[in-house]
Parts: structure tokens; C-alpha cells; sequence
């Protein structure tokens, strides 16, 4: 039976990319001179350095370019947490990398397309919702609208099977 899974994952070979660019680019700009602003990365985490709100500012715009620039959906990037403030006035600030489907977001994409009554079915699969389908076409219908349903989210779609 036809299928295919709506997933969440970025690429984190050009997330790594957009940081080091980043860093590069912070180490070079004269308003960083004699500053500890950087950017770390642990697994799917980010972690921003500055010396002020405004530095922090700076970078978390910086990586945001350079996100852009290679290509990386900056809604993959979770920048709510608030800046901690470290020893000496600096800060650093956590920033996630989202990957995997959040139940909420599943639930509204399965929803979708049981309201829709079109001839597919949707299942959430630990952090993927895989849809099934007897016609190639009822699958790519069932793209079309989880795209113009849910465009909050950087979905993409992968394992398709005929």
C-alpha cells in the first residue's frame, strides 16, 4: 500500500555549517573585539555567549543569517529560553534545534486530513506520522494540504513508497 512520512529533521550538517560561518564572522567584527561572543553546539542544542544583551542580540542575528544563507529553516530553532547571566556581566543563552514532530503538531496533521475525507489515513509513529493510501495521487493531495494546514511547522516528507 502506498505511503509516506511526514517528518521534522533538519539538516544538521549545515546547522554545523551556519555556526562555524558564524563564529567566523564574530571573530572577525570589529564591535566583538576583546569579546567572549561565540556560538557552541552539543548535539541539538545551541548555546549563544555574549558580553551584553545587545552582543547577544547580535550573534543570535548572525546565526539566524547564516542559518538562512545555508539553506536551514529558521523555524527549526527554538530561541524562547531567556539569557542566563554568568560571571562578569556575560551571558549565555540555550537555543534547542528542533527535530521530530511534537504530539500537538501530529495530532493537528491527523486531524487535517481525517476532516479533509480524503481516502488516506494518517497514523502518528513516535515522532513521525506516516500516511497510507491506496492511490498515488490521494497521497500527494494529502501533501499538499499538511503543507497549506500546518505551515508553522518546517515539515518535509520522506519514505515514500509506491
Amino acid at each position: 500500500m502506498p505511503s509516506f512520512d511526514t517528518v521534522l529533521e533538519p539538516n544538521l550538517v549545515e546547522v554545523k555549517n551556519a555556526i562555524d560561518q558564524s563564529n567566523k564572522e564574530i571573530g572577525t567584527r570589529f564591535d566583538f573585539k576583546g569579546s567572549d561572543a561565540r556560538v557552541e553546539q552539543k548535539d541539538k542544542e545551541l548555546t549563544l555567549f555574549a558580553d551584553s544583551d545587545f552582543q547577544l542580540q547580535q550573534v543570535t542575528d548572525i546565526l539566524l543569517a547564516k542559518m538562512s544563507k545555508r539553506s536551514v529553516d529558521i523555524r527549526f530553532l527554538d530561541t524562547t529560553a531567556k539569557p542566563e547571566k554568568m560571571s562578569h556581566d556575560k551571558l549565555k543563552q540555550k537555543v534547542l534545534v528542533k527535530a521530530g514532530i511534537e504530539g500537538d503538531v501530529a495530532k493537528r496533521i491527523q486531524k487535517a486530513i481525517k476532516d479533509s475525507k480524503m481516502k488516506v489515513q494518517a497514523s502518528i509513529q513516535g515522532d513521525t506520522v506516516r500516511v497510507t493510501g491506496a492511490k498515488r495521487d490521494d497521497l500527494q493531495a494529502a501533501m499538499a494540504l499538511i503543507r497549506k494546514e500546518v505551515d508553522d511547522v518546517p515539515l518535509s516528507f520522506n519514505n515514500f513508497r509506491d
